[in-house]
């Protein structure tokens, strides 16, 4: 700033020439831009760290988790998270009306369901639209659990979106129970995830239950465009039960009437478990098929994902991108759904429910190149670094382990 002071006074002395005068005032400008910047990127890294701190303060305490495994605590857990969740959603002032208007994939299951989320975020973005997802859990940063446009929201966005959501949350507390002051971690997040998406007004909303499905946090959305259902298995069981056939009554309860519902081959235990549930809700029930069923035309299938499992987890992806696509031009929040204590009309009590195979279809350029553009951090994931080769991936079953260490040897050996 001194040097641009003594510019101008030289100038008004007629001494100064113009070759001398931008010399030194555009580097002194730009010094001056610079740090102005460097200004700005310290308040939102401040701001950044702020919020995960904060975020992280609303973690269950080892004392409180401790009481939660009890059996009655669990269970009236359990049963109070859509209620409690409404609630939440309500002192944030993001509105079930406002949910309504998100265009929802909702996903659940055991294994696959975020690789299945992550093939439909790339197959519809391939298809020029702009996208949110929000799965669970990250591996680095908070930002990876809320996507727009298959990339983690920006730490800058991320810090402002949330303590705009804290404090409307901090604002109501008051006259709350001290358990229901807050929401925890995941139903902050979850709260955080709806807010940014319907802000951000993204064309699709692609959701990834965290716990079962039934009485997930994420459960509250009324009329999603479809649903799925990954492959099963063994997980949870303080929660979800100790057998598949428990597991498959939760990860069903995402469905809702007249929505259409798609789930991978399922083991035949589980699979009644599901049909019996689609009935009961009044969803319409497709099995997704074979992926080498599709019509590839000339198109090679190649996916971005490594692993044999990775091949019905893709076919899902295509089956629901499928139903959402030829949604897109219809009204599909025509009538309300009764579940979570809502209204619902008669009519679509009528829906016909019945279990078969989903129709193939001929795989377009958008298809394709969505499968073979996904990219999947930790999922079967392959990372060289000199001479050692490491193989990762999130595999949380014993099943998922051993077929997993099965791949990687035969990779190795």
């Amino acid at each position: 700033m001194q040097h641009i002071l003594h510019a101008c006074s030289y100038q008004s002395l007629g001494v100064f020439r113009r070759s001398h005068f931008k010399s030194i005032l555009i580097p002194s400008l730009q010094l001056l831009v610079e740090g102005h910047r460097c200004n700005m990127h310290t308040k939102q890294k401040s701001l950044y760290e702020d919020a995960i701190k904060t975020l992280n303060s609303l973690q269950s305490n080892a004392e409180t988790l401790k009481k939660i495994r009890k059996d009655k605590e669990r269970d009236k857990k359990v049963l109070s998270n859509i209620p409690d969740m409404l609630e939440f959603s309500r002192r944030a002032q993001i509105t079930l009306d406002k949910i309504d208007k998100l265009r929802v994939i909702h996903v659940s299951g055991t294994k696959g369901k975020g690789s299945t989320c992550a093939f439909v975020e790339s197959i519809l973005r391939n298809h020029g639209l702009k996208t949110g997802l929000y799965t669970s859990p990250h591996l680095v940063s908070a930002c990876e659990r809320i996507r727009l446009n298959g990339i983690p929201i920006r730490k800058d966005l991320f810090a402002n979106y949330f303590f705009d959501v804290y404090g409307k949350l901090e604002a109501t507390k008051n006259n709350c129970e001290e358990e229901h002051a807050m929401p925890a971690y995941f139903r902050f997040l979850t709260i955080l995830a709806f807010e940014v998406f319907v802000k951000e007004d993204v064309d699709v909303a692609i959701i990834e239950c965290g716990i079962g499905g039934a009485y997930d946090c994420t459960n509250i959305v009324r009329f999603p465009v479809v649903c799925g259902v990954s492959s099963l298995g063994i997980d949870h069981v303080g929660i979800l039960g100790d057998t598949e056939e428990k597991i498959a009554w939760h990860k069903a309860g995402i469905f809702k009437p007249g929505v259409p519902a798609v789930i991978s081959p399922q083991k035949p235990g589980p699979l009644q478990v599901i049909i019996d549930r689609a009935k009961e809700i009044g969803a319409p029930l497709s099995i997704a098929p074979d992926i080498d069923t599709y019509d590839w035309g000339e198109m090679a299938m190649d996916l971005g994902l490594a692993g044999d499992m990775q091949l019905w987890n893709a076919s899902l992806a295509m089956q629901l991108c499928n139903v959402w696509l030829n949604a897109r031009e219809h009204d599909f929040r025509q009538l309300p759904t009764t579940l979570n204590g809502y209204t619902q009309s008669e009519t679509i009590r009528q829906v016909k429910v019945f279990c078969r195979p989903s129709q193939v279809f001929p795989v377009t350029t958008e298809f394709a190149k969505g499968l073979k553009d996904c990219v999947w951090p930790g999922r079967s994931q392959t990372v060289k670094h000199g001479s050692i080769t490491y193989y990762l991936d999130g595999a949380h079953t014993p099943e998922s382990i051993e077929v997993y260490l099965i791949k990687c040897y035969f990779a190795a050996f």
